[in-house]
């Protein structure tokens, strides 16, 4: 079976979707992973067939036709609508190439994440099943309608009246975790993936003191993000625990001289998280459901608006603790982790978490239903 996979437009979300689609390669599937060209080292540093469907990258879609940037709405749902925007403009400058390679190519089965929303038109046109995977908690569904009226004139071209639904929705959230009103699903545990670096021995062998792993998203450039993760790191320099900083080494250089305590670098995440006593970090969803399946608590600060709802769950559930941007103090920021540090509920709470997490089918169980799913289209 030729299965093709369409990811987001940043490494992040690619990393969701890698376990899968190195499953179904070796079950023996012809397996394709579409992207834009600025993540391919991403795609096929995993060992997967990379194509390139776009020069564009996911940030050119907060610009406009002149390049100078969007104004972003302060209001909640006016944010929703932004985003679903950008995500269904970005989705618009890869479906010529997509519409191309399915052609070409004849895939049996599209597999896309859930902010892809190119996939579920390349397999409409296909005439192929579409498997929607998710690639966090959940994001809002006004984020879809958004994304869903960007992509009309496409919509209109291929005869479509309203976006394909899945016909299988591949879903990584514990169910304890799920909304009341969320879709049914096929079920998948989480199983980390990050890029790699070589294996030093105090990623695996803590010392005396707390280990507290702080992350602001593979994402983070010398130009983007990097204020969150400085900020961060200086409201954290106070705290009594061996702090470890994970950030492209790019942005490892720019964050000067730390004190001895301090390690930053890149440090991939399902390495270490093993060894760490708490993970702070920005609610995003690798992060946060890496995190989660090594029984690890949390102390989340969303500040991207469409992580808020599934940070607070979470929260709720005892596994974490929230701090919400507008009130990310240091002062703030180091009381929430000592008291995730000394709270034995929390530790037991993520534990329960990772129990459930550990339960959930393998991704090579997840791959028989794609393949039962390609033999009822035949």
């Amino acid at each position: 079976m030729r299965i093709l996979f369409v990811a987001g437009g940043t490494s992040g979300v690619i990393f969701s979707i890698v376990p899968l689609a190195q499953t179904a390669r070796i079950a023996g599937h012809e397996v394709f992973v579409a992207g834009p060209e600025n993540v391919m080292e991403t795609v096929t540093s995993a060992g997967l067939p990379g194509v390139p469907v776009t020069s564009r990258g996911m940030l050119e879609s907060l610009l406009d036709s002149e390049g100078h940037p969007i104004p972003i709405p302060s209001d909640l749902r006016e944010r929703y609508i932004f985003n679903g925007r950008c995500f269904g403009r970005y989705a618009s400058w890869c479906l010529p190439r997509l519409l191309d390679l399915a052609d070409r190519w004849r895939p049996d089965l599209v597999v896309g994440g859930a902010l892809a929303f190119a996939a579920p038109l390349v397999a409409a046109h296909a005439g192929v099943p579409y498997v929607k995977h998710a690639v966090d908690m959940g994001e809002p569904h006004t984020i879809d309608l958004a994304a869903a009226a960007e992509l009309a004139p496409w919509l209109e071209r291929l005869g479509l009246h309203e976006m394909p639904g899945a016909d299988l929705f591949v879903d990584t959230c514990p169910p304890s975790l799920r909304v009341a009103d969320a879709p049914s699903a096929q079920p998948m545990r989480y199983i980390p993936y990050a890029a790699q670096r070589r294996v030093e021995p105090w990623m695996y062998v803590r010392g005396e003191r707390p280990r507290v792993l702080l992350s602001a998203g593979s994402r983070v450039t010398p130009d983007r993000d990097f204020d969150i993760l400085s900020g961060l790191v200086g409201k954290m320099a106070g705290l009594d625990a061996e702090l470890l900083v994970a950030a492209p080494e790019a942005v490892a250089e720019k964050l000067g001289p730390l004190p001895e305590h301090v390690r930053v670098g890149w440090i991939p995440l399902d390495v270490v998280a093993p060894t760490c006593d708490l993970v702070v970090n920005h609610a995003g969803g690798n992060t946060v459901l890496g995190s989660m399946a090594h029984g690890v608590p949390q102390v989340l600060i969303p500040y991207l608006p469409y992580v808020v709802d599934y940070t607070e769950r979470l929260c709720a559930y005892g596994a974490a603790k929230l701090v919400r941007p507008e009130d990310d103090s240091a002062e703030n920021i180091t009381r929430a982790c000592q008291e995730v540090l000394e709270s034995a509920s929390y530790r037991e709470r993520a534990a329960d978490v990772a129990r459930e997490m550990a339960a959930m089918p393998l991704p090579a169980q997840v791959v028989g239903a794609l393949e039962d799913l390609g033999r009822k289209q035949r």
